[in-house]
């Protein structure tokens, strides 16, 4: 088969020769190409450039200036790139070996299948290349975790967190991906019911460099199995819920330290308002910023009107205080799940609304590189 070779790589400057190398050992005699797409702050995409003259195969890159949805955004970029069916996705750190690509290829040339999965827990893998016993135990517990909310489509998948597969990109509405951080196989499986394969693999050590695994990515996947599972709304919902905790605390703690409980709520209220529309921001909408104009425009639609909700709510609780005898926290608590619904509307329809694009002009011309993106062919 002709194949597309995507490797996302952000500052892996120092494995590229060496993944070129053993890509194309491993393909000897193979029609195929490597995309590269780069999200890096470091000199990797000159060494990319570099190597691809004497890589005796064609490589591709896409440096992305705006690494839009991370590790998945770059995987679709490479999908909407890519001049070949079949869309092979590794790592550019050699954990994913290059001498598993055959095997991956000879199972998905039976026919019968839509996605290959190099897998670190069928039958004869291993996943002695994560770092330590920490990584080992998040892995197997995100694992658990999503086959569980994916029961019927993960049925055949024992290792959806992988990053290795093979994927035929005409049984995937790739267009409807909204992927956020590193696990984009997970989007591909849940968004559609595909016919599924796996080959074990020994996922290895880095060749060079650092993981790229932090905590703030893990926050992201946790919000993508939600909106994956439940939608748009639910994700929302749990940051909305993280606010609504945070502002009954800080409101506690304020009244417990002397403040009156209206001035109190107020403070609570501004605080959790900026810190839940960053939630938002990096979270719930990610997928939808590009689309929505500046990131200033949205905070002050966000924050106008969360201040002006609040500037509502204040009287209301005042009046469930003052008038019912409904104690403050549990008032205020009330308060904030009545104004839940109206938030989500308001954002989804209003703040992350996209920007009307413009009247097409009369004649046709070609259209522009996207800016901040710089391409290699």
């Amino acid at each position: 088969m002709d194949l597309s070779i995507i490797v996302p790589t952000f500052n892996e400057g120092p494995n590229v020769d060496e993944l070129l190398r053993r890509i194309g050992d491993a393909l000897e005699g193979r029609v195929f190409e490597v995309i590269f797409v780069d999200d890096s702050t470091d000199d990797t995409p000159e060494i990319i450039a570099a190597a691809a003259p004497h890589a005796g195969f064609p490589v591709r890159l896409i440096h992305r200036e705006d690494p839009v949805a991370g590790l998945g955004g770059a995987v679709v970029a490479g999908f909407q790139a890519a001049g070949s069916r079949w869309c092979l996705v590794m790592d550019g750190d050699l954990q994913h070996p290059p001498e598993d690509i055959p095997r991956l290829i000879e199972r998905a040339d039976r026919g019968d299948v839509d996605v290959v999965i190099a897998s670190r827990y069928a039958s004869g893998g291993t996943s002695k290349g994560l770092a330590d016993a920490t990584r080992t135990a998040v892995s197997r517990a995100s694992t658990a975790l999503t086959k569980a909310m994916f029961p019927r489509k993960l049925a055949n998948c024992s290792d959806p967190m992988t990053g290795f597969f093979l994927v035929d990109t005409q049984a995937v509405d790739v267009e409807a991906l909204r992927p956020r951080g590193f696990k984009i196989l997970l989007e591909v499986l849940a968004r559609r019911q595909l016919r599924v394969d796996e080959v074990p693999f020994d996922f290895a050590s880095r060749h060079a460099g650092t993981s790229k695994a932090t905590f703030t990515q893990g926050v992201r996947f946790l919000t993508q199995l939600a909106m994956l599972r439940f939608g748009r709304m639910s994700a929302f919902a749990l940051v909305g819920g993280f606010g609504a905790i945070a502002n009954l605390v800080i409101m506690w703690g304020l009244i417990r330290l002397g403040m009156d409980y209206v001035p109190a709520a107020i403070i609570a209220s501004v605080i959790t308002i900026v810190t839940n529309f960053l939630l938002l921001e990096y979270l719930v909408f990610a997928d939808m910023r590009s689309e929505s104009g500046r990131m200033l425009t949205r905070f002050v639609k966000s924050f106008t009107f969360n201040g002006l909700e609040a500037i509502i709510r204040i009287p209301v609780l005042s009046i469930l205080v003052e008038g019912a005898h409904i104690p403050a926290v549990l008032a205020a608590a009330l308060t904030l799940i009545a104004a839940f619904v109206l938030r989500f509307v308001f954002h989804a329809l209003v703040v992350y609304a996209p920007r009307r694009a413009a009247r097409p002009a009369a004649t046709t011309e070609a259209a522009p590189a996207p800016a901040g993106r710089r391409t290699l062919d």
